[in-house]
């Protein structure tokens, strides 16, 4: 492995750690509908647990109510059930052929909760971006004890490591800086 191949492996990673934290911060719901919140309900569909955004049409018809209507309408009772058994906290209700899910405001004391999930999604985040460096610091170190690199090529490597980790974690901070003042919007 030379250098080139390590900062792109711990640039790899650190994309990665973003890409977790944007994932998870969009399974946080605000008091706004999302159709991301049951990208983590599953169905038992037929034996085969199976995301709901599979098995029906998720639409959006206004900021604070989302519509499910699955294409196989024996299997509302079934979603709704999927639904409620999840930690979403939100209540459907169901016509026979179509669920909504009414997406009340958010009350201060639970913007608050959602903040601090985030901010500790967050800081998982940075922590991943770390570890990515770590490994890529160890793979330099490997390199100067087998006398690959120089001691000043190392010490550049590192440096330069550290930059790409310093603005991982600017972008990490950005993203939840972003995610906090969208749920404290009222």
């Amino acid at each position: 492995m030379n250098e080139e191949e390590i900062m792109l492996e711990a640039e790899e990673g650190m994309e990665k750690a973003l890409s977790n934290l944007k994932e998870a911060f969009a399974g946080v719901r605000t008091g706004r509908a999302n159709a991301m919140v049951l990208d983590k309900v599953k169905v038992d569909y037929y034996g085969v647990p199976t995301p709901v955004n599979q098995m029906a049409a998720v639409k959006v018809p206004d900021a604070h109510m989302l519509t499910i209507e699955p294409w196989d309408k024996s299997m509302v009772r079934a979603i709704e059930a999927a639904i409620l058994a999840s930690d979403l906290g939100i209540t459907p209700s169901n016509d026979g052929s179509v669920i909504r899910l009414p997406f009340p405001q958010l009350t201060e004391e639970r913007r608050r909760d959602l903040a601090k999930q985030c901010k500790t999604f967050s800081e998982e985040g940075r922590v991943a971006v770390r570890k990515a460096r770590g490994a890529a610091n160890a793979a330099v170190e490997k390199l100067k004890k087998a006398s690959e690199i120089s001691e000043d090529d190392a010490r550049r490597d590192e440096e330069s490591i550290q930059k790409l980790t310093d603005s991982y974690i600017k972008k990490v901070d950005e993203m939840f800086k972003k995610k906090e003042a969208e749920l404290m919007a009222i």
